[in-house]
């Protein structure tokens, strides 16, 4: 799991299996288009300049993982992953040029015959080779990514196994050729441009929407509800909103308690909501819980509710004469409507005469002010 790992290895793990991948892929576009320019594959050509595409990606990935891995600071208070997103969209741009530029090539080839290469049998072996080493690519840079929950790395992943299908395609491109069909080799090479589009496409899309601050997946979402609705002290969720950056989630969740409660155990509450979240989930890494007294999510936006100051002066208006002995006040703001809670002290208990004066001004209150809706009358013991 990735928690087994601090900051700094992760990072190792990361910039090594990317290492890895470049230097493979210098290897493998070396040979590739080596080959493919003297055994005259198109198609091998086509894939060696696909695994040139892929050194340039790793490079971008390396810059985004030494960026995206700095602290937050003033300036960039929820850290720097959005640096591996914007390079995932550089990395899926630069996919679709090179597929276009290919494809162009291979489609003058067959709209030209007389173009056509014909490839050698040398070329067969470094499709073979191709398709081994991206294979084993993909399984060693996936396996990181999951230990390191980088989406970049798995991105790249597969990546490195579209390079193995492509190559796949390459392979049976020119055996067709030897089989008696010119036109093959060009037209794989076309097929691996598709593909190389469709994955540049495919990363462009999903970064695009990181960037956006897409909410995370329905079942992800819904398996986030259960955890809160679950936390001790919590009655309801009414808004929740979440978001991705780089491998990290982000939520902000509305939950409802008891009305009834103090502000330090409703923060407990929200605290504890925070803690049972990034326990159950690896990559939550920020939550921001708001507390409600109830449901206010539809509440309208012009609701002015009586501030401290003025709920206080209207008791001081109306129980002028019993304020010096009010010992506190509190306020629960319910329904659009304030309730106040007068407490007195427990020596008042006996003074029948005193307190039934108190609870008629409180009456009053109750009649005469619209946005108070009730007034209770608490001894403090």
């Amino acid at each position: 799991m990735a928690e087994a790992y601090n900051a700094d290895q992760v990072l190792k793990l990361k910039a090594r299996v990317t290492y890895v991948g470049a230097l493979i892929n210098i290897f493998l576009a070396i040979i590739k288009v080596g080959v493919g320019v003297f055994g005259q594959s198109a198609a091998l050509i086509a894939d060696g300049i696909h695994s040139l595409s892929d050194l340039v990606s790793d490079l971008f990935v390396i810059i985004a993982i030494k960026m995206g891995a700095r602290e937050a600071d003033h300036d960039h208070p929820y850290g720097h992953r959005r640096f591996e997103t914007m390079a995932t969209v550089l990395l899926g741009l630069g996919l679709v040029v090179v597929a276009g530029g290919i494809a162009w090539d291979a489609t003058e080839r067959l709209l030209h015959p007389e173009k056509l290469l014909i490839p050698n049998r040398e070329t067969l072996g470094v499709a073979i080779v191709s398709i081994l080493a991206n294979e084993w690519l993909f399984h060693y840079t996936k396996r990181v990514g999951d230990l390191t929950r980088s989406k970049l790395l798995l991105a790249n992943a597969w990546h490195h196994r579209s390079d193995a299908f492509s190559s796949i395609i390459v392979l049976f491109g020119i055996a067709a050729v030897f089989m008696g069909y010119p036109f093959a080799d060009a037209i794989a090479a076309v097929v691996v441009a598709v593909l190389i589009a469709k994955m540049g496409l495919f990363l462009v899309m999903e970064s695009i929407n990181e960037l956006v601050d897409s909410s995370l997946p329905e079942n992800y979402v819904r398996d986030i509800r259960r955890v809160i609705k679950q936390t001790q002290g919590v009655m309801s969720i009414h808004l929740l909103r979440t978001r991705r950056m780089g491998e990290d989630a982000y939520i902000d969740a509305h939950i409802v308690v008891d009305s009834r409660i103090s502000v330090s155990e409703g923060h407990m509450i929200g605290d504890r909501v925070r803690d049972d979240l990034k326990t159950e989930f690896d990559d939550v890494v920020d939550v921001l819980v708001h507390i409600d007294p109830e449901d206010d999510e539809f509440k309208g936006q012009n609701f002015k509710p009586l501030s401290r100051k003025q709920v206080q002066g209207y008791l001081e208006k109306y129980l002028a004469d019993f304020m010096h002995s009010v010992d506190e006040f509190r306020i629960h703001y319910l329904d659009g409507l304030v309730e106040v809670e007068v407490v007195l002290p427990y020596g008042m208990f006996n003074q029948k005469e005193q307190i039934d004066g108190l609870k008629k001004q409180c009456m009053l209150i109750e009649k005469e002010i619209d946005m108070i809706a009730k007034v209770y009358v608490f001894f403090k013991t």
